[in-house]
């Protein structure tokens, strides 16, 4: 059984969780998803990312996929950025942290920007809502003064500075995102 917490979710719409694993002296089994879980439409594609200490994705956004994301080992420290209110005029979005341990799962909605570091070597899977499409891949800095993000310092790294994609290092500003798509509609 899959536990999926709203209640102690900050931003509307995101769901925590835990999964259960079933362990024996074969070796362990544990349900990732059941369509009835979710209300909030079908799967279209599945992914596994893995980082090594020190790795971070994000910031990303995605106008029209809803992710949910399982660790299946080690250890990442998440942060869910939400632009919506941003996009209805707010000076500042909502911000929600967490770290996420093997089992542990999140349900991020559509709107919600979301990225990780890894705390250890870390495997990630993730099931998304749309196929992808490259004109949904946005994203703002990871360190946008505007979001502030508390990311932990990265003790393996020079500076404690996290290992990032050319894409992340070279991401707008949450500002600049947020004017680069418009009103709300």
């Amino acid at each position: 059984m899959n536990e999926h917490v709203g209640a102690d979710a900050l931003l509307e719409g995101v769901r925590w969780g835990r999964l259960t694993r079933h362990v024996d002296e074969r070796g362990s089994f544990t349900e990732l998803w059941r369509a009835s879980w979710f209300r909030d439409g079908g799967f279209a594609q599945a992914n596994r990312s893995i980082s090594a200490t020190g790795v971070l994705r994000g910031l990303h956004f995605h106008r029209r996929q809803l992710d949910y994301w399982i660790v299946s080992s080690g250890r990442a420290f998440v942060a869910l950025v939400d632009v919506r209110p941003m996009l209805t005029g707010a000076d500042r979005p909502l911000v929600e942290t967490r770290e996420l341990a093997a089992d542990e799962s999140v349900v991020i909605p559509i709107g919600i920007a979301h990225g990780f570091l890894a705390l250890e070597p870390l495997e990630l899977v993730y099931v998304v809502t749309n196929e992808y499409d490259s004109s949904d891949e946005l994203g703002f800095a990871w360190d946008d003064p505007t979001a502030a993000v508390a990311w932990p310092a990265v003790g393996s790294t020079p500076g404690g500075r996290p290992i990032l994609s050319q894409r992340d290092r070279s991401n707008p500003s949450l500002r600049e995102l947020v004017a680069s798509l418009g009103p709300a509609s």
